[in-house]
């Protein structure tokens, strides 16, 4: 028997468990990304300064040349200052969504509020201030300034440090050679226009508008203005709006609005910039004294905590699957309908029965979970039966009883649509 493989059938249940929660926490990450898209938006149109300094006079240049200079652009040292807005259009529920957010991130990641996977979801919503630094690729910073306190995610080589000084927590990961690329996708966060800008470059296609439609400035400095739109119908992403640098070509401010109008769902863009070496200090990082630390293994997982930082616990190794674990159902654990711009992305939630009922006492104090999120959305049906639309300014999800989860920056018709013909 190979390490760590077993025949007992209450490991292989639990194994399914896992898989289905690895499910949710991957559509998770399909939906969080065009999520913080619309955040970006938002915020340039909050920062008047950012665009009220005047259109310079630039040498003309076509969308390709532009898009050209984008992907060319080998800037690997800055330091600034980013502003990033989010406004979804969701109820407000008096801090309910943000701590809901809060509280499911942690759960699919280790259980500390400096894990990025956590501290990171804030940027769905609100208006939040960045400082970032990047000194080539194996240096990054990104801290997110709050009222009286600051969370830092360091990367320093192979290591991953995030602290919050609000909880004097501290979360470290470390990325071993054959593990980098999946410990990347789990800590990198997008924070700056460029991050938004390349996850929008690669939906460019047949199905897509794109244009250069003058000049601005940002942060101080000249900048054309590229402009992506939709040629499909049925999609929640009206235009998308991309300040790059016409020197270096790093894109400065991303906007998004939606195609039913009104302000800015996502808006980011530098509010001061500089591309000079960052001390190297910046990125030194040692936990506080007495801090709690959360320690994760080479993939990214926890492997246990020390309340002192001066120790490790083990965690059981989880690198060889489980004997009867099921296989995914595609590269990213999920199947993807439709194209382009109409893409909506299919998760089988395994949750039979529709919309979750909660897990609090037979007497109803923890209240009909079931009945309070189908208060915030609409019921639909069709041939696929019944289900539940919830619907922001960006993203909609329809949750079918059969435990089928659409999601996608569509409508709601789309959403059904892709229901019935499932």
């Amino acid at each position: 028997m190979a390490p760590y493989e077993t025949d007992d059938s209450a490991e292989i249940a639990q194994a399914d468990d896992e898989r289905r929660a690895e499910r949710r926490r991957k559509a998770a990450r399909y939906v969080v990304p065009v999520t913080v898209v619309g955040v970006a938006a938002a915020t340039i149109g909050l920062v008047p300064a950012l665009a009220n300094s005047g259109d310079p006079n630039l040498p003309k240049i076509s969308a390709q040349e532009l898009i050209d200079k984008i992907a060319k652009s080998d800037v690997q040292q800055l330091s600034g200052t980013v502003k990033i807005s989010t406004d979804l259009g969701l109820p407000n529920l008096g801090g309910l969504e943000s701590s809901l957010m809060s509280g499911a991130a942690q759960r699919g990641g280790d259980g500390s509020s400096a894990d990025p996977t956590a501290k990171l979801t804030e940027l769905a919503s609100g208006t939040h201030t960045l400082r970032v630094a990047a000194d080539g690729p194996e240096k990054q910073k990104v801290s997110l300034l709050e009222s009286g306190a600051e969370y830092s995610l360091i990367h320093n080589g192979t290591d991953v440090w995030g602290y919050d000084s609000k909880s004097d927590e501290v979360y470290h990961s470390t990325a071993a050679d054959s593990g980098k690329e999946q410990h990347k996708e789990r800590h990198e966060a997008p924070g700056t226009p460029k991050d938004f800008a390349d996850e929008v470059l690669k939906s460019v296609d047949a199905t897509t508008s794109v244009k250069v439609d003058g000049t601005a400035q940002v942060a101080g400095r000249d900048a054309y203005r590229l402009v992506i739109k939709p040629k499909q119908s049925g999609t929640t992403v009206g235009a998308i709006s991309i300040a790059v640098d016409a020197k270096t070509g790093t894109p400065l401010k991303f906007t998004l609005t939606p195609s039913s109008g009104g302000a800015a769902v996502v808006d980011a863009g530098y509010t001061q910039v500089s591309f000079a070496k960052p001390a190297a200090s910046t990125f030194d990082f040692t936990p506080p004294k007495g801090a709690k630390v959360t320690e994760g293994d080479k993939a990214g997982r926890t492997a246990g905590s020390d309340r002192h930082g001066d120790g490790r616990e083990s965690g059981k190794p989880t690198g060889t699957p489980r004997k009867g674990a099921p296989k995914d159902l595609g590269k990213d654990g999920f199947d993807v309908l439709g194209k382009g711009w109409n893409s909506i992305a299919v998760i089988d939630s395994g949750n039979k029965g529709g919309l979750p009922t909660g897990s609090g006492s037979a007497s109803g104090k923890a209240g009909n979970l079931s009945g309070f999120l189908g208060s915030l959305g609409d019921p639909v049906s069709g041939k696929f039966g019944k289900g539940t639309v919830f619907s922001t300014r960006l993203i909609n999800a329809l949750i079918t009883d059969n435990g089928k989860v659409y999601v996608g920056a569509v409508d709601k018709a789309a959403l059904v649509k892709a229901a019935n013909a499932g």
